[in-house]
């Protein structure tokens, strides 16, 4: 297995041949989840996967697991994956790298002619990002038992579509998979941030992941004529929501090292330039290594919320819909990551991973590592995200060895 070699422009060629489908003008990609463009990136997928001479199946939530088979097939596969979806200004690397990295491993695998003793297979996950239904990481966390399906079914879009009937729609609402059994699961990704880059590091061993809590808050007021309605009279939802980002930041900076808190997304109703706001609706994204500085982080939101909503003479509504609690990666698949970073001699270093993938879900059943390689100026979620054919490469060819570590080979 020493000389085993996965084929680096390969691995290139095949993503960007999937960059073209909902491909931007900025060079990046729009395909958000369970979309016409969704579902032309999973077609395109199970194409290679079946040129490959794979057995492909689809489970009730749309997760997509293509099989090369092993000696033993009784035995849990080894898996890897990560999603096709996108966001609306997405970059073409993102969750894109750790599938087709993944395809590469079977095609070296076949190159090679060899065979491993478990079934090895690559996984695509529905609606990781969360950008068009919420929340994020539907599949995998459909997968580990975390959703009731019948709940992500019954999602919505803000446009009212809703999750179960989009997914019979394009065609990938599957059947039951059986027992979710895996032997150990692997998630090649670009960084997503700046350390590794600015490292120099070209292997990112990925230790754990942070924890996050997601929040939606409406706030309502009243809608009133922006003229006539005097200033000591108003119940402006705007105002209110403007303070809530500023505390949102406030709790990120209080909360260091480590704490993010961010506002990403605000709908202002009824959105007239001379109406003052009657309601707003926001969304708060805290994330922290450290659970219990993460649950101080909540309790300040929620208290410091309230009182806002008081002052301004406003109804609050805060909900919470995304908690988990930082998870720390199997040793066992971090040591064959850290394996495969040595034996092919490229610069590595022990990382957090910050934001969150399908491997903290899949963690929570199975042993789990990921691989993270670096990407230009840390930028993503944009659609300049930028990596370079040789560490996407180098990352791919440390998951072909962490595979072949855990599914074992002659």
């Amino acid at each position: 297995m020493e000389n085993l070699r996965i084929d680096g422009q390969r691995l290139w060629d095949s993503l960007m041949e999937m960059a073209r489908i909902g491909a931007t003008k900025k060079g990046g990609v729009c395909r958000l989840a369970l979309t016409d463009l969704d579902k032309q990136s999973r077609d395109l997928f199970i194409a290679w996967c079946e040129q490959a001479g794979c057995r492909v199946s689809v489970d009730p939530v749309g997760n997509i697991f293509a099989r090369r088979p092993g000696r033993d097939n009784a035995l849990p596969p080894v898996v890897t994956g990560s999603h096709l979806d996108s966001q609306p200004t997405g970059g073409k690397f993102d969750g894109a790298y750790g599938v087709l990295a993944g395809l590469e491993v079977l095609r070296a695998l076949n190159d090679g002619a060899v065979e491993t003793e478990a079934p090895v297979e690559v996984a695509v996950w529905t609606n990781e990002e969360g950008s068009r239904f919420a929340p994020a990481m539907m599949g995998s966390g459909v997968y580990a038992g975390l959703f009731p399906l019948e709940d992500i079914y019954a999602a919505e879009d803000v446009e009212g579509n809703n999750f179960g009937a989009e997914l019979e729609r394009i065609g990938y609402k599957g059947a039951a998979r059986g027992a979710p059994a895996i032997g150990a699961y692997f998630e090649a990704h670009i960084e997503q941030g700046p350390i590794l880059e600015a490292e120099q590091r070209t292997i990112g061993i990925v230790t754990g992941a942070q924890g996050q809590r997601w929040y939606e808050i409406t706030l309502t007021g009243m809608e009133a004529h922006a003229g006539p309605t005097p200033m000591a009279r108003r119940r402006d939802a705007l105002v209110g929501a403007a303070q809530v980002v500023q505390t949102v930041n406030r709790i990120g900076h209080d909360f260091q090292p480590y704490a993010c808190a961010t506002v990403g997304m605000m709908q202002v109703h009824p959105n007239s330039r001379n109406v003052i706001p009657g309601r707003v609706f926001m969304t708060v994204d805290f994330r922290h290594p450290d659970d219990a500085r993460l649950g101080a982080m909540d309790a300040a939101l929620r208290q410091e919320a309230a009182a806002i909503a008081e002052q301004c003479k406003l109804e609050l509504e805060l909900k919470q819909i995304l908690d988990f609690q930082a998870t720390p990666f199997d040793a066992g698949c971090v040591a064959a990551v850290r394996a495969g970073a040595e034996r092919f001699g490229y610069s590595h270093s022990d990382i957090i991973s910050g934001a969150g993938h399908d491997a903290v879900y899949v963690a929570k059943i199975a042993p789990a590592g990921m691989i993270f390689v670096p990407c230009e100026d840390g930028i993503s979620h944009n659609e300049i995200e930028n990596a370079t054919l040789e560490d996407l490469a180098a990352g791919c060819q440390v998951l072909l060895h962490a595979v072949l570590d855990k599914a074992g080979a002659r």
